[in-house]
């Protein structure tokens, strides 16, 4: 067996508080200290991708809870009963969302323009085929006015055959190109939101974890989903309607100059105003607008937050406290929403007394027209079907107008979104090729952002091929600091971290967490089916070695009595299995990825005793053969490894195997006989 691998014993039974106890009676301690306060380095870390569902942006109390469950020593049954305690509160005190930072109309054009270019020409299509249907009402209304002139007036019903013809046929024109016109502009308004949510989606995917961490996943959520949508309907289909709008005046102006044009001067007089009673408006509006659209984020996190923590709200009775909480957001919201329906109420009214205004002086005007023999019944009577239809467009402009404000306020969300650093700049890496797999600290030094003490100070230690390391100490010592900075999560302030001699930030990310397998204190399950979850990050596995590796992690015995089998549901992370059957999906992920380098954070914290028994047999075959760094407070499972890492305040403070660091009667010593024993696990001995 090599150097450091952990021993196995198929005999031995984890029996809790039975069995033999620890030669030294100094050693009950660490589990009742990590009940303390999480340094402030912990408000910052992540526990896990999971975890962030029940983040919010300004609290940090739920974030160092989580923490204390990876980092601490404490009974797993105190860490969860403080976690709980600690994300109510976080729930109840949330704050609202920062407003994003403001941007022009022209810089918001100008950032989206790349991504518009792909769809100029089939919008260009679009809008010809839309410019087709103003000529076809305009043409329609001129049929009205042939048939006053041509068949009413002087009762000769011999046209009227024809006239009911063309009508027809412009009927059907119109309809013909109003499905192509429709079809395409849906076609590439949703190709549009999918190009841009998976842009958008993609750079969330790789923006550091500190910032996921610290913004709600509901207002991220909604970012995605309706502030895009907006900024589709101001940039794309609102474009093109307001270019329709646009040619609608030309011809409808064209048809009342062609009638009378003195008539038309005068009627086109009233337009101008249309736009300065849009413009009067809209700055008001788009303040109304990024406020309604915080607010919908904010909703959003909201609900996120409570129904992904059902199983918390019904535990302590937080029903009637989650629903005020909904309705103060959703309140707030509403008046948002109302100040900005009171100002397009009040425009709606200004613009059609506008009309109306215009309509009147028209009429009266060809009237006169009319009378003095200048003008027929007919041309008055198109004249004015011509004045409603040329201002209907007008109108429209102006919502345009004062919609692009109201996009806006989408579109700085999204841009402010795109606009964070990304995990790691887009660099090129040389090729990752492992030789021996030496992992190795070397004075490495890191404090999380905004926090003044260090995680880590000046932390050095080796480890050899197929070596097994444990990591020890209370709540915030940087053991699970020290996971997430390998996993390249965060970068060291100083120092560096080497596998075979080369620093982990000249090696490209993804190739350096293809060479990490990873197993979870809070076991990472997506809503899909047991094979999906075993196969997760290795899509390419075929089912022989899925399967191979759910015998090895004993997952077979239990997903074959599952409704389905293999292509059972487990719902939502997970939750339709125990805790134990999760773990031992994540090692049979963990082994299915064949890495080299096994990292185990809290593999068994988690985990009642019987669990803790039941993996330890899956968990011993995954550490066969490969060079494992364990971060665990539970020292019946430390006590396996081929060395043992006393941390302390962010520092290395003992160093050795277990025998010898429990000789020395350190704060090590202290600790063991506190965790009954310090009993090794079944197998494990």
């Amino acid at each position: 067996m090599a150097r450091g691998q952990l021993r196995e014993n198929p005999t031995r039974a984890a029996r809790g508080g039975e069995g033999e106890q620890c030669s030294r009676k100094s050693c009950r301690r660490w589990a009742a200290s990590a009940g303390g306060p999480a340094s402030r380095r912990s408000r910052t870390s992540r526990a896990s991708p999971a975890s962030r569902t029940s983040l919010t942006s300004a609290t940090s109390a739920a974030a160092a809870s989580r923490q204390r469950r990876a980092d601490g020593y404490a009974p797993s049954v105190l860490v969860a009963a403080e976690a709980i305690v600690s994300d109510a509160a976080c729930a109840l005190r949330a704050s609202e969302e920062p407003a994003a930072p403001a941007a022009s109309l022209g810089a918001i054009v100008r950032r989206f323009w790349p991504r518009l270019r792909p769809f100029l020409r089939p919008a260009a299509i679009v809008l010809a085929a839309s410019l087709v249907t103003p000529a076809i009402e305009t043409a329609a209304v001129w049929l009205f006015k042939t048939l006053v002139d041509g068949v009413l007036v002087p009762r000769d019903l011999r046209a009227l055959v024809p006239l009911g013809l063309a009508y027809l046929g412009l009927t059907v024109a119109g309809g013909a190109v109003g499905f192509v016109s429709g079809y395409l502009s849906t076609s590439i308004s949703e190709r549009f939101l999918l190009l841009l949510r998976t842009e958008v989606f993609a750079h969330a995917q790789r923006l550091s974890v500190d910032f996921l961490d610290r913004r709600r996943l509901g207002d991220l959520l909604s970012r995605l989903s309706g502030d895009i949508g907006s900024i589709e309907s101001f940039l794309l289909s609102g474009v093109i309607d307001a270019a329709v709008d646009l040619v609608r005046v030309l011809f409808f102006a064209a048809a009342l100059a062609l009638l009378d044009w003195r008539l038309a001067l005068l009627s086109i007089v009233v337009a101008p105003a249309f736009w300065l009673a849009a413009r009067a408006l809209s700055g008001r509006l788009r303040d109304l607008s990024r406020e309604k659209r915080r607010r919908s984020g904010s909703l959003s996190a909201v609900a996120e937050e409570s129904l992904s923590n059902a199983a918390l709200v019904r535990a302590y009775g937080a029903e009637d406290a989650e629903l005020r909480r909904f309705q103060r957001e959703g309140e707030a919201g509403v008046v948002a929403a109302l100040a900005s329906a009171r100002l397009r109420a009040l425009f709606s009214p200004l613009v059609d007394l506008l009309e109306m205004g215009g309509t009147l002086v028209v009429l009266a005007a060809g009237t006169w027209e009319l009378q003095q023999g200048r003008l027929t019944l007919g041309a008055l009577l198109i004249f004015v079907t011509y004045l409603g239809k040329l201002y209907r467009p007008v109108r429209e402009l102006g919502s345009f107008y004062n919609s692009a404000f109201s996009a806006a306020a989408s579109a700085e969300r999204v841009l402010e979104l795109l606009d964070q650093p990304q995990e790691t700049p887009s660099r090129t890496y040389e090729p990752l090729r492992l030789s021996r797999g030496v992992l190795e600290f070397d004075r490495v030094t890191f404090r999380y952002p905004g926090s003044k003490a260090a995680a880590l100070d000046d932390v050095s230690f080796r480890l050899e091929p197929e070596e097994s390391l444990a990591l020890v100490g209370p709540s915030g010592s940087g053991k699970s600091t020290i996971v997430k900075l390998l996993l390249r999560f965060y970068e060291p302030d100083s120092g560096r971290i080497l596998l075979d001699g080369r620093d982990l930030r000249e090696i490209d990310p993804r190739e350096l967490r293809a060479a990490l397998a990873v197993v979870l204190q809070e076991t990472l399950i997506v809503h899909g089916t047991v094979r999906q979850n075993i196969a997760y990050g290795s899509e390419a596995a075929d089912d022989e070695t899925m399967r191979l590796a759910a015998r090895q992690a004993d997952v077979d015995e239990f997903a074959q009595a599952l409704p389905g089998g293999y292509d059972c549901l487990v719902g939502q992370k997970g939750r339709l299995l125990s805790g134990g059957q999760r773990q031992r999906i994540a090692i049979a992920r963990a082994m299915i990825r064949r890495a080299p380098l096994l990292l185990l954070d809290e593999p068994t914290a988690s985990l009642d005793a019987e669990a803790a028994r039941r993996v330890m047999a899956p968990l011993l075959r995954l550490v066969a053969g490969r060079t494992t760094l364990l971060v665990t407070h539970d020292l019946r499972l430390a006590r396996l490894a081929g060395r043992i890492l006393v941390l302390e305040k962010g520092r290395i403070a003992d160093a050795g195997t277990h025998d010898e660091l429990v000789a020395r009667g350190g704060s090590y010593a202290r600790a063991c006989l506190g965790q009954v024993g310090a009993e090794p696990l079944q197998g494990c001995a």
